[in-house]
């Protein structure tokens, strides 16, 4: 048999899928399962937006209800205090600037199911996420930018997620 895939997250990223599972499974799911049945009411399903579009609905929730249980089988939660304070791993916060002169940027790796690039949180998986993870305070790290492009930055502080 094949080894299932594993997803790496932090605690806090496993405690958002199961929550956000908890409400696709009590709250959506019914209130899609009641639009449709108002739907089946007006008649001809073959010409029935409102139908439709509940259908549609119901399609990408389940989709989405199944992509959470698999990762929430098979997470891999990772304790962030396991391992030396000092170097970048899962679920801890780096800061870094662009060698010579960049502003200071700050970033939390996460894993990839918990990744939200606009709120600070990187993904493992990303090139930037796999340049830096394994480093600490005062290493400088090349990180790969599309079209054969990088760019060098210096690691001004590694600690735990905001």
């Amino acid at each position: 048999m094949a080894e299932e895939k594993t997803y790496p997250m932090t605690a806090e990223g496993l405690a958002k899928l199961q929550a956000e599972l908890d409400d696709l499974i009590k709250n959506k799911r019914p209130a899609i399962t009641s639009r449709i049945q108002e739907a089946r009411a007006f008649g001809d399903l073959s010409e029935n937006s409102e139908y439709q579009s509940a259908k549609d609905e119901q399609a990408f929730v389940e989709g989405r209800v199944i992509q959470l249980q698999q990762m929430i089988q098979f997470a891999e939660v990772i304790d962030t205090n396991s391992v030396s304070k000092n170097i970048l791993t899962l679920g801890k916060t780096v800061s870094f600037k662009e060698v010579p002169d960049g502003e200071e940027e700050s970033y939390t790796i996460v894993g990839s199911a918990e990744s939200d690039p606009m709120s600070g949180k990187i993904s493992n998986d990303s090139p930037m996420g796999k340049a830096l993870l394994n480093h600490k305070t005062g290493d400088t790290v090349e990180i790969p930018l599309p079209g054969n492009n990088s760019m060098t930055v210096k690691i001004s502080r590694v600690g735990k997620a905001k």
